[in-house]
């Protein structure tokens, strides 16, 4: 899934930081790297509510064309408050959802690990989540986020009715699901009872999930046999996620369950605020980076926000997008070495500021 190197000998990162916590977050990954790759072209744009403020669009076609030309397009967060009361196609999300479908970034790659030194601030027990290494394969681009149709409409009686779509075709289970197994493919050796592809649904109740189980059982049979598929309903994979989380590998699940399972994957590792994702869509096409926390406006602007899920955002676009291994490696030990050192933000327990938690990964650097 990582693409080809740019088509200059220049690659661009374009940094699109948002609304909320992300201006503050991606001005720590800015500072790590301008150290990691300094020959990297670091462009600014607008998305969101900032977008909406100063074009009135969350996401206008310059910014889009900008985004398709760059080899990796980093982001911070969207939404808040301010536009709760904006036309739904207006709003912030309305412009993430446009990007990612612009980008056709349909495999959302999250991955669940605890750094050794975070052990301790999960809700788990020390013993279920030292060690854990899960990466959850997320469609994003269809189901029922882009589903149509779908509204609100008056009934006769005058009582509303809210209804969405979800839908599925077989090209689009069959694309993410070779996204998974590709990665089960280089990930063995890890997990216990569902050492590869743990697909998720819920074929009990929905016919999309009946097509689901049957799109992936077939790719597997026809392209994928030597790596293990194992088939578990969505409710059920949330509750092994906090049962045994060490024995999942690699769990593929719709947009829908993959966004409720991921964001449960985050919390099993003490803070959402360390955990990165990245959207890939075909090869040679730019990818789509994110932190997982959103703009959490409640302490956006008061330096609180943990920047570690943005640069480790950043680790995953060297990794899939730049062909920069050795850069998103330092990364890696960076961040460790820091947490190993103590250093720690308040979602983690300590009192670092974002700055001041960004200034220790780059120390470690």
């Amino acid at each position: 899934m990582s693409s080809s190197a740019s088509k200059s000998n220049q690659q661009t990162l374009l940094l699109l930081a948002g609304d909320g916590i992300g201006p503050e977050v991606i001005a720590e990954t800015r500072k790590i790297a301008e150290i990691v790759a300094p020959d990297l072209v670091l462009e600014d744009g607008l998305l969101g509510g900032a977008s909406f403020e100063a074009h009135g669009e969350p996401l206008t076609a310059e910014t889009l064309d900008r985004a398709k030309a760059a080899d990796a397009v980093l982001m911070g967060a969207v939404g808040g408050p301010k536009w709760d009361g904006v036309a739904r196609d207006k709003r912030p999300e309305a412009g993430l959802l446009a990007l990612r479908k612009g980008l056709d970034v349909y495999a959302n790659l999250r991955p669940a690990f605890c750094f050794p030194a975070l052990s301790d601030a999960s809700a788990l027990k020390r013993e279920l989540v030292e060690g854990l290494d899960i990466m959850i394969v997320r469609e994003l681009t269809s189901g029922v986020y882009f589903g149509q149709p779908r509204g609100i409409e008056t009934l006769p009686d005058g009582q509303k009715r809210g209804f969405d779509t979800q839908t599925y075709t077989s090209s689009e289970i069959r694309r993410v699901a070779r996204v998974a197994f590709e990665l089960a493919k280089g990930r063995q050796g890890k997990g216990g009872a569902f050492p590869g592809v743990l697909s998720c649904e819920k074929a009990n109740v929905m016919e999309s999930g009946v097509l689901w189980r049957e799109e992936v059982t077939k790719l597997h049979d026809e392209e994928y046999a030597n790596v293990p598929l194992s088939h578990m309903y969505a409710d059920a994979a949330a509750m092994q996620l906090v049962r045994k989380p060490k024995d999942i590998n690699v769990i593929l699940a719709d947009n829908l369950f993959g966004d409720i399972l991921s964001d449960e994957a985050a919390m099993l590792t003490g803070s959402i605020g360390m955990l990165p994702s990245a959207a890939l869509g075909d090869p040679g096409t730019p990818g789509l980076y994110e932190p997982v926390h959103g703009s959490a406006p409640d302490i956006a602007g008061q330096g609180k926000a943990n920047p570690c899920a943005a640069i480790l955002s950043f680790e995953m676009a060297l990794r899939w997008s730049l062909n920069r291994e050795d850069a998103a490696d330092r990364i890696i030990k960076a961040v460790d070495r820091a947490l190993t050192d103590g250093a720690r933000t308040a979602d983690l327990g300590g009192a670092l500021s974002t700055a001041g938690m960004g200034d220790a990964i780059a120390k470690a650097l």
